[in-house]
């Protein structure tokens, strides 16, 4: 920009009459450019030099691909003359009159501070401060104006003011791009700290060029996080604007322009600077987004310090109103009603890592994807389907029929998991984002139906962002115009860049985790071998894969890693429709209804399963328990199995038959139907058992975290004495040599524990030489030995001489805790009480893997049971058996006076309500 320094010889023109204007820009100390009211539009400018006045020249770059030319610095007291007058006039309205017009159509006149002459007359202002010469060239003495400007020249030549004081006046403005070669280095030395500036110019509504004070660097600022419309420059050199670009380039420019401002420079990406613009009105970055000036952009609003929510919540507001750029915006969800939008739903089943299927409160199943995460996926493996396990499974079904995408695609397994764990049978928040529309089969890629995308929280935590910063997913990243992504884009972003950051799964560098689940469904030889170890484990831990009908489960065994097909014991279930070699199976009545229930209570959730026998398909049969009901009964509870002969002599036969009983009293669901047949009368000789007392002493020695604990007989405790010390006398004459002994499973050994001494023990895991792990059979402890501690157990001192001394029992009457605090108090109390002492045991009834004992103190006979039900620290185990009915009521009535005190676990009250799950217990 050049200074004015006064017009050329032409002829004065009358003066024109008094116009007003608004100052945008001053060029130098002696012209500003003046504009009118907006209208519509971005008004019409005009550029008004100062008469009679000259003021120094503002600096001016050489032009650009013409080398004959060269940078022209400011002259002396140029800059000051211009900021005094850009901090007097920018934005303010002045009045003024042009006197004379050149023949290149530049104006010169008088401006004054206001509306009218009465104002502050801005020539004799500059002149009066010393940032201005008078022109005494051509003076006529009529003329006041120009009299009055010789004096105040006068008086500022005496006074030594501004360019007649001793200083130089001089300033140097660096412009960043000649002078700095590395533009990231200055930006990180500035700390993201506010630095005061001024905006030089305004290039589009999102672009400007600034001075940054007090070093005066100009720098070109793109905003952080904000594309504004833009001018594109034409191979003629012309400039065409795209729509409401000269309103966004106005609406900056009215605001911003030579205003004294803070700048934050966030980020340097490719030499574009980025940054925030700070105004003590307002942040322009958020006033663009709210008028509808400008989009989000994704790319630098990662770099955005003033909260990028603030400019999606502008840029939503935008939208809705339509206003600008966005006049032609339709929402993703503009079609749905508002009860569509967002609602509150149960998760049913976890599909994959970015796929649920939830129950509306209408009972309507709804899957729901979550919106712009993108589950693990092989490596390598482009895909465009939404499921890329779907798409992956497509392309090795013929090279490996047995691909399962959930086990063998890296952090599928684990992401699965977590959101297994967090929502399955959880109410969730649903806000659906958009709606992705069907597409046919193309080349290469499966057709898949419409999806529902939506951001899913449950106690204010967003599962994707949860997901995302984990590592079990990625972010999908979007064309910029494609509007189609999740409420909480910016939030997964952000989540994701610190997965990456921190390498938390799928950005680990460590090796990926491998499942090796073997599938025996179906494998008949596999699940023979498999039988006995499930039925000697008793309760088994599991997961719920899939629900073929209701009686009929797909099962994951955690800790035998491995997929087995379940069959309920004890009843017959309306079968669904199937294909036989005949046609297709019609299903019977309420088989779907039985299918939906189990479903609802067990699918891929948590349980514990009974394995009894083996059908001649290979798949296993027994008793599935969750929460403390079992499935079998529950099914005959609500109508929708028969009770099948076989569980006659099973330990729910009483349970099974006592509920089919009242369901056909009621004649409700598959017994609607049914007709009762007349019963003879049968008189029962027998007369009901009475519950037996018979205390023995034992000796109890270990005591196990899930409240089991072994003890010995008193009886035969010198038994064992008597054998130890002969045992040891042995082996001490005849030591074993070490490493003579090779392990195996199931072996019984010598085994030397941490004291010193050898005892008996049984192999049950063979880890290696170094990790044996053993069970000492006399006392019901475990220990991982190396096997230079083992030796081969003499016949002399074997489980013929002398059986293994140490019995399992489990308490009768009460439920352990499931959380894992409580139920640590509950074993750190027994351990206290009766660990290593003497007490008095009898068996009340079976159990699945041990007897279920009542047990006393050896000296005041007092029950430990009923003891721990006093205390609240466990919950009574209901037993329908009448024999023990007296005992049930005394632990019950204890547990109501526990409850009553608000003791231990019943502190906040009766939890084993719709909170069970929530506090770590079960019914």
């Amino acid at each position: 920009m050049a200074s004015v320094s006064g017009p050329a010889q032409t002829a004065p023109v009358p003066a024109s009459p008094l116009q007003r204007g608004i100052v945008k820009m001053v060029l130098s100390g002696c012209a500003i450019i003046v504009r009118g009211q907006p209208r519509g539009g971005p008004p019409p400018e005009r550029q008004i030099n100062l008469s009679n006045i000259r003021a120094g020249a503002i600096a001016r770059r050489a032009a650009q691909g013409q080398p004959d030319t060269k940078d022209i610095p400011d002259e002396p007291w140029a800059f000051q003359a211009r900021e005094f007058l850009r901090k007097k006039l920018i934005g303010k309205e002045v009045c003024f009159t042009v006197e004379i017009k050149t023949a290149i159509g530049r104006e010169y006149g008088m401006v004054y501070l206001g509306r009218d002459t009465t104002g502050e007359n801005i020539a004799e202002s500059l002149v009066n401060e010393g940032l201005a010469t008078v022109r005494r060239e051509g003076i006529r003495g009529n003329n006041p104006e120009q009299a009055r400007l010789c004096e105040l020249e006068d008086q500022a030549k005496a006074s030594k003011k501004g360019m007649w004081s001793e200083g130089g006046g001089t300033h140097t403005i660096r412009d960043l791009k000649y002078t700095i070669e590395n533009p990231r280095n200055f930006v990180d030395s500035l700390h993201q700290k506010p630095v005061n500036a001024i905006i030089e110019h305004v290039r589009d509504g999102s672009v400007v060029r600034a001075l940054l004070l007090p070093d005066y660097y100009l720098v070109t600022v793109m905003l952080s996080g904000v594309k504004c419309p833009t001018f594109k420059r034409e191979a003629d050199g012309t400039e065409t604007p795209e729509p409401f670009a000269a309103e966004a380039k106005f609406f900056t420019e009215s605001r911003l322009l030579q205003r004294d401002v803070q700048i934050i420079l966030e980020s340097c990406h490719n030499q574009i600077i980025l940054g925030t613009i700070l105004h003590p009105n307002g942040n322009i970055t958020e006033l663009l987004l709210k008028e509808g000036f400008a989009r989000c952009v994704d790319w630098s609003m990662a770099v955005y310090t003033q909260g990028a929510e603030k400019l999606r919540a502008a840029e939503r507001s935008a939208k809705e109103r339509k206003v600008r750029i966005w006049k032609d915006y339709v929402a993703p969800t503009a079609n749905l009603d508002q009860k569509d939008r967002q609602f509150v739903a149960k998760v049913m089943q976890v599909i994959n890592a970015d796929a649920l299927v939830v129950k509306l409160n209408s009972g309507e199943y709804k899957t729901i994807h979550l919106s712009s995460i993108r589950p693990p996926r092989n490596e390598g493996e482009p895909t465009t389907h939404p499921n890329p396990s779907i798409c992956i499974q497509e392309k090795n079904k013929d090279k490996d029929k047995r691909f399962r995408p959930l086990y063998d695609i890296p952090y599928m397994f684990e992401a699965r998991e977590f959101l297994r764990k967090k929502l399955i049978g959880k109410k969730v928040n649903v806000t659906v984002d958009y709606i992705r529309a069907a597409t046919g089969p193309g080349e290469g890629t499966p057709a898949f139906a419409e999806r529902t995308c939506a951001t899913v929280t449950i106690g204010g935590i967003n599962i994707a962002e949860a997901l995302v910063s984990k590592g079990l997913a990625t972010v999908i990243r979007y064309r910029q115009d494609d509007d189609q992504r999740s409420s909480h884009y910016d939030e997964l972003l952000a989540a994701e860049a610190r997965a990456i950051k921190n390498g938390k799964g799928l950005h680990s560098k460590k090796e990926v985790p491998i499942h090796r689940v073997a599938d025996i469904s179906g494998e008949t030889q596999k699940a023979k071998q498999f039988l006995p170890f499930l039925q000697r484990a008793g309760r088994s831990e599991a997961v719920v894969e899939y629900v073929f009908s209701g009686s009929r489960l797909k099962l994951y065994m955690p800790k035998e890693t491995c997929l087995i097909t379940f069959l309920l014991a004890g009843i017959e279930c309306p079968r669904s429709s199937r294909n036989t070699p005949s046609g297709v199976q019609v299903a019977e009545p309420f088989s779907n209804e039985a299918m939906l229930f189990t479903k609802e209570l067990v699918l891929q959730r948590e349980v514990e399963v009974e394995v009894e026998s083996m059908d001649k398909a290979g798949n296993f049969i027994g008793w599935l328990h969750i929460e403390g009901v079992n499935l079998s009964v529950a099914l005959v509870e609500n109508a929708l199995s028969k009770v099948h002969f076989t569980a006659e002599r099973s330990a729910y036969y009483k349970a099974l038959v006592s509920a089919e009983e009242a369901c056909r009293q009621k004649k409700e669901k598959i017994w609607a139907n049914y007709e009762e047949k007349p019963v003879e009368e049968v008189v029962h000789l027998s007369e009901e058992k009475e519950r037996v007392a018979n205390y023995r002493p034992v000796y109890v020695t270990e005591i196990m975290d899930t409240l089991h604990f072994y003890a010995q007989d008193v009886e035969t405790g010198g038994q064992l004495e008597s054998l130890m010390e002969t045992m040891r006398a042995e082996i001490a004459a005849h030591p074993p040599v070490e490493g003579s002994y090779s392990p195996q499973r199931g072996d019984n050994c010598l085994a030397m524990f941490a004291d010193g001494e050898w005892y008996r023990a049984r192999v049950e895991k063979v880890e290696s030489l170094a990790k044996v792990h053993v069970f000492y059979i006399d006392y019901g402890n475990r220990e991982v030995v190396s096997s230079t501690r083992l030796a081969a157990m003499p016949p002399a001192f074997s489980t013929r001489t002398l059986p293994a001394q140490a019995t399992e029992y489990t308490f009768a009457f009460i439920q352990v805790p499931q959380d894992d605090d409580a139920r640590a108090d509950v074993v750190d109390c027994v351990v206290r009480d009766i660990q290593n002492s003497q007490c008095l045991l009898n068996v009340e009834y079976s159990g699945a893997t041990c007897p279920h004992v009542t047990i006393q103190f050896g000296d005041t006979k007092d029950d430990v049971g009923l003891g721990l039900v006093k205390e609240g620290l466990v919950m009574v185990d209901i037993r329908k058996e009448k024999h023990l009915q007296k005992m049930v009521t005394e632990y019950l009535n204890s547990q109501e006076s526990a409850k009553s005190a608000r003791l231990n676990i019943w502190r906040y009250g009766d939890f084993r309500a719709d909170d069970a799950d929530e506090f770590g217990y079960s019914r």
